[in-house]
């Protein structure tokens, strides 16, 4: 199968999720100003969710242009990643109507633990070539990485001490993530880089 082939299903499976994440937001019962109090911690919600799918998005678009080849490794891969990822519909509205509460906010944290694990696996599945000599040199180490799995991780925990806290861990890596992963970009627009 062609890679052309599966970032398009992926595009389409990433559409479609944040599709649904804005089909579940609620209008404000009325046009006060109270009224809108009850819809800011749903939106809040969104606009993170958000941008953590069109962060996952713009990676996975430059990780995939890395690809010299797709076998079952790399579509297996990106499906368990696209698993994770479309649990967040879900999440987010949970999160949205119970903020304050510890388990969904937790739970969040411990999904997005689970999609940050699968796309290093993504990330392993087309190394494992041993020709991508583009990823291996943008990866490195990928401490930045590992770093922003261990955030989501003492982040779960901490949700029972103030689930703030854990939305707080939540935007840093957010931010972190931000700029799509200029180690790969970089090294694509390189001499032996691919085209975008």
């Amino acid at each position: 199968m062609g890679k052309g082939r599966l970032e398009a299903f992926s595009d389409g499976v990433i559409a479609i999720i944040i599709t649904i994440m804005v089909l579940e937001l609620k209008l404000p019962h009325g046009t006060s100003l109270e009224a809108m109090r009850h819809v800011w911690a749903p939106f809040g919600a969104y606009v993170v969710s958000f941008v953590y799918v069109a962060i996952y998005w713009n990676n996975h678009h430059h990780l995939l242009h890395t690809a010299k080849h797709v076998d079952g490794w790399i579509m297996w891969s990106n499906m368990h990643l696209l698993f994770w990822l479309s649990l967040t519909p879900k999440l987010t509205e949970w999160v949205g109507e119970e903020v304050h509460q510890p388990l969904p906010v937790a739970t969040y944290a411990f999904v997005m633990f689970l999609a940050a694990i699968a796309y290093q696996l993504l990330q392993k599945a087309i190394l494992r070539h041993g020709e991508n000599e583009v990823l291996a040199k943008a990866v490195g180490s990928d401490l930045k990485g590992k770093l922003s799995g261990l955030a989501y991780l003492a982040g779960i925990p901490l949700a029972w001490v103030s689930s703030w806290i854990t939305i707080a861990i939540i935007i840093g890596v957010a931010v972190v993530w931000f700029i799509p992963d200029p180690r790969v970009a970089r090294a694509m627009d390189g001499p032996h880089g691919h085209e975008h």
